[in-house]
């Protein structure tokens, strides 16, 4: 009997794993239903998506209120239809924060249910985890450390590694990604990725463009390539752009952050999963973030992050490899000194390549194909 899969996507990178999940779907159990929220690429496997993804993209305590009413009217309207729909299986795709009271609903109606990408419970809300245990069947882990932590929690959970681990090679390409941009191969390149989201560009934009106007006082020959995630991101990086630094070279591209970063010397990128990106393609990386100031100073006050580290790349080798400049650090001083170290350190580049060579060969574990089998006997009831 064809499957009829629920799945819901909240932002581009867990569009990217949704995808590859689904094209091993596809692949295996041709003729497969798929219904949810998602974006083009997992619209391009078959996904019927129900609302734009764009509206679930909201970040933050305080960023989510203005949202707030029509995000769970959304929500309510979505678990009514997935209800009615009766899935075989619904699958979270990240975003916890909305998934997983979708999951609560659906587990409770009997529907089997399933968090792709597990909530960062170990780095703080770490009440969630009787949630978890109640109302998931499975938890799909995409980093190393995480499945010991839910097991000893008693949450059904199973590591089956990254899809971007598998889909980047070891070996990056630099002359190869330069040439597809038009760039000669003695410049001094950085892949600047500001963010996602509106609320990141607006707060990240204007420290980085000041960072990188720095270091081009340094550089005889600099390219800069800010890869867009859509169209109103790019506008809204573009208009900030050309009032701060028109003179610089800048190469704003459509998506294609993976290619960015192939060409790049360094990565100056906002905290999330560009970090893993930047790690994988074994590039030295500067990273920089802000919260809304009511949002980190609630968080910090009540003592919610548990992690020393808030880059990815960082939380997987357990050291500051890369870079980080939070909140009231984040400057166009500290970020452009940190390029600037990194960028007249081979010895520590060197390091930094080793050590994301190990860490990415410990994440190649053909994710997609293992989140697919994960799927398939979950809902057989293997």
């Amino acid at each position: 009997m064809p499957l009829k899969i629920a799945l819901v996507a909240a932002e581009p990178s867990g569009d990217l794993l949704g995808a590859s999940l689904l094209e091993v779907l596809n692949r295996v159990i041709p003729g497969c239903t798929f219904i949810g929220i998602g974006g083009p690429a997992m619209q391009a496997q078959g996904l019927e998506s129900r609302y734009p993804m764009e509206k679930l993209s909201v970040m933050g305590l305080i960023e989510v209120l203005p949202h707030l009413r029509e995000l769970l009217q959304m929500r309510k309207e979505l678990i009514a239809w997935l209800i009615e729909e009766q899935p075989d299986v619904f699958i979270g795709i990240d975003a916890p924060d909305f998934n997983l009271g979708i999951s609560k609903k659906l587990h409770a109606a009997g529907i089997k249910a399933i968090q792709f990408v597990a909530p960062t419970v170990w780095a703080w809300k770490q009440h969630r985890v009787k949630g978890l245990r109640e109302n998931l069947d499975l938890v799909l882990s995409i980093y190393p450390f995480e499945e010991a932590f839910l097991k000893e929690h008693k949450v059904p959970a199973t590591y089956v590694g990254h899809p971007l681990a598998d889909q980047i090679p070891l070996e990056p390409d630099r002359r190869a990604a330069r040439e597809k941009l038009g760039i000669d191969a003695d410049a001094t390149v950085i892949a600047v990725l500001p963010g996602s989201r509106v609320a990141e560009i607006e707060r990240l934009a204007e420290p980085f463009i000041r960072a990188v106007g720095k270091l081009a006082s340094t550089r005889e020959k600099l390219v800069l390539v800010a890869p867009m995630v859509n169209q109103r991101i790019r506008d809204c990086f573009a208009e900030k752009q050309q009032s701060l630094s028109a003179g610089l070279d800048w190469r704003l591209i459509d998506g294609q952050a993976g290619l960015a970063m192939e060409a790049a010397d360094l990565v100056l990128t906002a905290s999330g999963t560009a970090t893993l990106q930047a790690l994988l393609y074994k590039r030295p990386m500067v990273v920089g973030y802000k919260l809304n100031p009511v949002t980190y100073h609630l968080l910090t006050f009540f003592r919610r992050i548990k992690v020393p580290y808030v880059a990815m790349a960082n939380l997987l080798a357990d050291e500051m490899l890369a870079l980080e400049y939070i909140q009231e650090e984040c400057t166009p001083d500290n970020l452009a000194m940190g390029m600037e170290n990194l960028l007249t350190d081979p010895v520590r580049s060197s390091e930094v390549t080793r050590r994301y060579m190990e860490i990415h060969k410990q994440l190649q574990r053909d994710a997609a194909k293992r989140s697919a089998r994960e799927v398939l006997r979950l809902i057989a009831g293997r």
